[in-house]
Protein backbone atom coordinates (compact mmCIF):
# COMPACT_ATOMS: atom_id res chain seq x y z
CA UNK A 1 0.00 0.00 0.00
CA UNK A 2 1.27 3.57 -0.42
CA UNK A 3 1.19 6.44 1.68
CA UNK A 4 3.46 8.84 1.39
CA UNK A 5 3.21 10.78 -2.26
CA UNK A 6 -0.05 9.40 -3.07
CA UNK A 7 -2.29 12.62 -3.07
CA UNK A 8 0.42 14.06 -5.27
CA UNK A 9 -0.15 11.21 -7.31
CA UNK A 10 -3.99 11.25 -7.27
CA UNK A 11 -3.51 15.23 -8.42
CA UNK A 12 -1.57 14.25 -11.39
CA UNK A 13 -4.91 13.50 -13.15
CA UNK A 14 -6.01 16.70 -13.09
CA UNK A 15 -2.73 18.62 -14.29
CA UNK A 16 -3.21 20.60 -17.76
CA UNK A 17 -1.06 19.63 -20.12
CA UNK A 18 2.78 20.73 -18.66
CA UNK A 19 1.63 21.19 -15.64
CA UNK A 20 3.22 19.76 -12.46
CA UNK A 21 2.87 19.38 -8.46
CA UNK A 22 5.21 20.96 -5.95
CA UNK A 23 5.12 18.96 -3.06
CA UNK A 24 7.31 19.42 0.34
CA UNK A 25 8.44 16.18 3.15
CA UNK A 26 10.56 16.72 5.69
CA UNK A 27 10.76 12.78 6.80
CA UNK A 28 14.15 10.63 4.76
CA UNK A 29 11.55 7.39 4.72
CA UNK A 30 8.98 9.19 3.35
CA UNK A 31 10.90 10.89 1.04
CA UNK A 32 12.16 7.98 -0.14
CA UNK A 33 8.74 6.01 -0.28
CA UNK A 34 7.39 8.96 -2.11
CA UNK A 35 9.79 9.18 -4.93
CA UNK A 36 9.35 5.25 -5.07
CA UNK A 37 5.52 5.27 -5.74
CA UNK A 38 6.02 8.51 -8.29
CA UNK A 39 7.98 6.36 -10.05
CA UNK A 40 5.50 3.24 -9.41
CA UNK A 41 2.69 5.39 -11.08
CA UNK A 42 4.44 6.61 -13.59
CA UNK A 43 4.45 10.46 -12.85
CA UNK A 44 7.32 11.45 -11.63
CA UNK A 45 8.41 13.83 -14.00
CA UNK A 46 5.10 16.05 -13.08
CA UNK A 47 6.03 15.90 -9.41
CA UNK A 48 9.14 18.16 -7.82
CA UNK A 49 9.20 17.23 -4.03
CA UNK A 50 11.53 19.78 -2.13
CA UNK A 51 13.40 18.17 0.48
CA UNK A 52 12.91 19.68 4.21
CA UNK A 53 10.19 21.42 6.50
CA UNK A 54 7.59 23.56 4.44
CA UNK A 55 8.14 26.14 7.15
CA UNK A 56 11.60 27.19 6.15
CA UNK A 57 10.73 26.33 2.37
CA UNK A 58 7.07 27.33 1.57
CA UNK A 59 8.54 31.21 1.88
CA UNK A 60 11.58 31.12 -0.61
CA UNK A 61 9.20 29.69 -3.25
CA UNK A 62 7.36 32.67 -5.66
CA UNK A 63 5.49 30.28 -7.62
CA UNK A 64 1.93 31.05 -8.46
CA UNK A 65 -0.32 27.89 -8.04
CA UNK A 66 -4.62 27.01 -9.09
CA UNK A 67 -4.44 24.61 -6.02
CA UNK A 68 -2.84 24.29 -2.86
CA UNK A 69 -3.43 20.88 -0.77
CA UNK A 70 -3.01 21.14 2.74
CA UNK A 71 -1.83 18.13 4.80
CA UNK A 72 0.90 18.46 7.20
CA UNK A 73 1.23 19.48 11.23
CA UNK A 74 -2.00 20.62 12.41
CA UNK A 75 -0.09 23.28 14.66
CA UNK A 76 1.34 25.51 11.55
CA UNK A 77 -2.10 25.46 9.70
CA UNK A 78 -2.52 29.22 10.21
CA UNK A 79 1.12 29.77 8.61
CA UNK A 80 0.30 27.72 5.76
CA UNK A 81 -2.76 29.82 5.08
CA UNK A 82 -0.68 32.91 5.11
CA UNK A 83 1.72 31.26 2.53
CA UNK A 84 -1.30 29.28 0.66
CA UNK A 85 -2.82 32.81 0.19
CA UNK A 86 0.73 34.51 -1.01
CA UNK A 87 0.97 32.21 -3.56
CA UNK A 88 -2.56 31.14 -4.80
CA UNK A 89 -3.79 32.73 -7.97
CA UNK A 90 -7.13 34.37 -8.42
CA UNK A 91 -9.90 31.54 -8.18
CA UNK A 92 -7.57 29.09 -6.87
CA UNK A 93 -8.50 26.46 -4.26
CA UNK A 94 -6.96 25.95 -0.80
CA UNK A 95 -7.76 22.07 0.75
CA UNK A 96 -6.95 21.56 4.01
CA UNK A 97 -7.23 17.79 5.06
CA UNK A 98 -7.79 16.75 8.66
CA UNK A 99 -8.87 20.45 9.83
CA UNK A 100 -11.50 18.55 12.62
CA UNK A 101 -8.92 16.33 14.22
CA UNK A 102 -10.34 13.16 15.53
CA UNK A 103 -13.51 15.66 16.15
CA UNK A 104 -11.85 17.60 18.99
CA UNK A 105 -12.20 21.28 16.59
CA UNK A 106 -15.60 20.98 17.00
CA UNK A 107 -15.97 19.95 20.54
CA UNK A 108 -15.10 21.52 24.19
CA UNK A 109 -11.90 19.78 23.79
CA UNK A 110 -8.85 21.02 25.77
CA UNK A 111 -6.62 18.49 27.14
CA UNK A 112 -2.95 19.46 26.97
CA UNK A 113 -1.48 16.82 24.67
CA UNK A 114 -2.90 18.38 21.49
CA UNK A 115 -4.04 21.54 22.48
CA UNK A 116 -1.60 23.21 20.34
CA UNK A 117 -2.84 21.55 17.28
CA UNK A 118 -6.58 22.11 18.23
CA UNK A 119 -6.30 25.62 18.65
CA UNK A 120 -4.19 26.73 16.14
CA UNK A 121 -6.94 24.50 13.34
CA UNK A 122 -9.81 25.93 14.59
CA UNK A 123 -7.75 29.52 13.79
CA UNK A 124 -7.58 28.09 10.89
CA UNK A 125 -11.02 27.69 10.10
CA UNK A 126 -11.92 31.36 11.47
CA UNK A 127 -9.52 32.68 8.89
CA UNK A 128 -10.95 31.07 6.25
CA UNK A 129 -14.53 31.87 6.74
CA UNK A 130 -13.94 35.69 7.81
CA UNK A 131 -11.72 36.44 4.91
CA UNK A 132 -13.50 38.33 2.58
CA UNK A 133 -11.43 37.13 -0.05
CA UNK A 134 -12.40 33.60 0.56
CA UNK A 135 -15.41 31.74 -0.05
CA UNK A 136 -15.02 28.54 2.30
CA UNK A 137 -17.01 25.00 2.87
CA UNK A 138 -16.23 22.69 5.62
CA UNK A 139 -17.16 19.11 4.37
CA UNK A 140 -17.64 16.93 7.88
CA UNK A 141 -16.73 13.92 6.77
CA UNK A 142 -13.78 11.62 7.62
CA UNK A 143 -11.16 13.83 9.72
CA UNK A 144 -12.68 17.38 8.13
CA UNK A 145 -11.97 18.63 4.82
CA UNK A 146 -12.02 22.89 4.19
CA UNK A 147 -12.32 23.82 0.80
CA UNK A 148 -11.21 27.65 0.31
CA UNK A 149 -12.19 29.53 -2.61
CA UNK A 150 -10.17 32.52 -3.64
CA UNK A 151 -12.48 35.30 -5.27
Amino acid sequence: MQRFGYSAICFTEFLHEGGRIDTIERETDRIREAKENFIKAEVEDKIKLYEGDAVDILPTLDEKYDVVFIDAAKGKYPFFLKESLRMLNDNGIIFADNVLYKGYVLSDYNKHKQRTAVRNLREYLKEVNENPELETKLLEVGDGLAISKKK
